[in-house]
Order: C-alpha cells, then structure tokens, then sequence
C-alpha cells in the first residue's frame, strides 16, 4: 500500500492541508494519507497543544475519504523528529511503500531538518507546488497560498471568524472548535 505521511503543525489546519491530502489521492500518487500533527515541533514552535490540533485535525480531515489522522507523536519522545515518525511507522508497517507529503515551502527549510537525507531514503517527499512560493525544483503551483500564520493573524482580528478571507480559508467545523474553546484569541 502506498501511504503519504503528510505530517506538520497543524496550527490551526486549513483548506490547504485539506487539498494537499485530497490532491495526491485523487491523482492516484498515494492510496492513503496519513495526517500526523507534531506532538512538539522540533524548531520549538510555540503552538496550540497536542490534543486541541489532533482534534481540529480530525474535524478538518474527517469528511475525506482515505484520509486517517494519527495521533502516532503523542507517545513517542520528545522532541521528535520527522526520522523517528517515519522510523517508527516503518517498523510497525512494513508493507507500507511512504512519500513524505509536502509543500514547495518545505524545500527552503530541508538543510534545518534532522537528517533529512535518510527522510527521503525512507518516504521521498511528494512535493506539491504551492502559489507564492514558486520554486525552479518545484512542480507548478496546485495548493493555494494559504498559511496557518495567516490564519492565526485573522483569528486575533476582532471580527475573527467572520472574516471572509477566514471563512474561505478554513473548514466550518475547525472554525466552530475554534470558536467555541476561544483559541487563538
């Protein structure tokens, strides 16, 4: 089974996670997406915790089928790193054929991660080209520019989720979670 692991962040999720998941299994490149949150970000980013993005997670990948969100961090230790995920999902899943899912953005960061070459030796990353971060080893722009700093940035507003460029940004049932535990306020 080719299974793209499509971890990250998440912080909040938004419609182009959503797109990236529902790209690469509509283009027949993976049979499954594997949505993996980062426990605790390796470049010690501040975020939203573990249990408040496995669940938005959930709420934004749930209407999309062969999609799984995975809550496979939460007991590995940390920091973890990208390595240890794919190492340990190897381990547990050996008939597994893994692509690293990401975004053209990615690519400006790879020399930062922890061994980034075994990464690719284990799930060569699928890289989806993303609008606004156009790149000459990079295919041509399918994901829209949308960012979860963006994101964060419209939820400090004091009109919050009633802005449109929210609205059109992220999932209904993310933007109701959100709402209703007050983050990122």
């Amino acid at each position: 089974m080719k299974v793209g692991v499509f971890g990250g962040s998440f912080d909040p999720p938004h419609c182009g996670h959503v797109l990236a998941a529902s790209y690469v299994l509509s283009v027949g490149d993976v049979d499954r997406v594997l949505v993996v949150p980062v426990a605790a970000h390796a470049f010690d980013k501040r975020s939203q915790s573990f249990e408040h993005r496995l669940a938005m997670c959930r709420a934004a990948f749930a209407m999309l089928v062969g999609a799984e969100v995975s809550d496979v961090e939460r007991d590995l230790e940390q920091p973890n790193y990208t390595l240890r995920t794919l190492e340990f999902l190897a381990s547990r899943n050996p008939s597994w054929e893994m692509r690293l899912i990401v975004g053209a953005d990615v690519l400006e960061e790879t020399a930062k991660w922890h061994r980034f070459d075994e990464v690719s030796r284990i799930a060569p990353p699928l890289v989806l080209g993303r609008v606004g971060h156009v790149r000459p080893d990079a295919p041509a722009p399918v994901l829209p520019g949308i960012s979860s700093t963006d994101v964060r940035a419209w939820l400090q507003d004091p009109q919050g989720d009633e802005r449109p460029e929210l609205r059109a940004a992220v999932p209904g049932d993310v933007r109701r979670y959100i709402r209703e535990r007050g983050l990122y306020r």
